[in-house]
This record gives C-alpha cells, structure tokens and sequence, in this order.
C-alpha cells in the first residue's frame, strides 16, 4: 500500500471575500480566468473537467477545452455520438470543473447542457485547422477500432480527397452549452480553512450568494 497521509500543502496565495465579488458568477469567473492566465503555470488555463452519468448508470469525468463563455453559459465542442454525446443527449444534466493549482483555486459548476446554435458549431469548426477537422470526420468516437493504422490510413484517404477543398462540419459533430444553475469558487487558504462561495441560480435571472464551511 501506498501511503500519502504526509502529501500536504499550505495554501496562501489569495482570499475570496463577499466585498470583493460581483453578483454575478460568469463575471467572477472572467476576472479568475485571466488572473490564472496572468498569473502563469497552468498550460491551457481552458482545460475543464466535465462529468456526466452514462448510459450505464455510472459517472464519468473527462477533460475537455473551454473554447467559449458568456452570460449564456460555457461551451465546449464534442462528437455527439461519442459516449460523453449521448450521456448528455440522455440526461443533459452534466458538472464541469477547473482546478487551477498555480493559484490554488476551482471553480465547480452545476449546469443543464444543449446543443450549441448550427451557427455557432459551424463557426467554430470553419476556425479549425484542417488536419484538426479530418480528425473529427475520421475518428468514430469511442467505439472500439482494431488499430491505431486504421485511423492513420483513412485520415491518408480523406487528406488525398478533400485537398484543396472546403472541409464541412459533420452533423454529428459541434457544441454543447452549459447554462449554469449553480457555481461554486473555491479558494485555498492556510489551516484547510479554505473560502467557498456558492452562487446559486434563483426564478432564472437572480443569483442567491452564499459561504459555505470549507
């Protein structure tokens, strides 16, 4: 066995005080992405954790990339036939979570997921490189293949067939977007006295704050 009781740490870095915050979650969030990102130490301060429950009753955790937020919600773009697609097709019902440890802090939000706008998958996609959208064409997302040369072999095939060509967005393939019900921010601090403040969505426009024990 493996003990890790001595991994411990102090953490002092910031505060997170009622005074200091908006009334809104989104523009808190703004305000700790970019510190984070100022900050330095995190490679893609966007990577999130988003989790779901499967169709087999089971919770599942992976990391995704942010690529868009505002007032509406937080956006991210997947295989809709993938296993995280139709967890969240079933029940849209999904958390996503940053932990930025450079400045000891997470952000844990609640949320009720839908397909983005046609407009606004297609946009994206269009920013894409190309070798990035023959990647999305090619690649049947978590179905079992039988090696990785099967999908090294069609993306040979579709980069040969679409050269010089406009490369489309699949159907099967764009953005999902979270509105938040519930966010909550977690800022470390000494004696694992850490600040949690818990915004919580309240008759769809107002926004009830409130301090939780760390």
């Amino acid at each position: 066995m493996e003990d890790l009781s001595n991994y411990r740490k102090s953490y002092e870095k910031s505060q997170l005080i009622e005074t200091d915050i908006p009334e809104d979650p989104i523009n808190l969030f703004h305000k700790w992405f970019y510190e984070v990102e100022d900050f330095g130490g995190v490679d893609e301060v966007n990577a999130m954790t988003v989790s779901t429950i499967g169709l087999d009753g089971f919770p599942k955790s992976r990391v995704v990339l942010l690529k868009k937020y505002n007032e509406e919600g937080f956006i991210f773009y997947t295989n809709y036939d993938s296993e995280k697609g139709k967890a969240i097709t079933a029940n849209p019902n999904v958390c996503l979570s940053f932990f930025w440890h450079s400045m000891e802090r997470q952000v844990i939000i609640k949320g009720i997921a839908e397909k983005a706008s046609t407009i606004i998958s297609d946009n994206y996609f269009a920013s894409r490189p190309d070798g990035s959208k023959l990647g999305a064409i090619v690649s049947n997302q978590s179905e079992v293949i039988e090696s990785r040369a099967i999908l090294e072999n069609k993306l040979k095939e579709l980069e040969h067939q679409f050269e010089g060509k406009q490369i489309d967005r699949p159907t099967n393939w764009g953005g999902f977007l979270i509105r938040p019900i519930q966010v909550e921010f977690w800022q470390g601090r000494p004696n694992r006295l850490h600040d949690r403040i818990r915004f919580t969505l309240q008759d769809d426009y107002f926004w009830k704050i409130e301090r939780l024990a760390p």
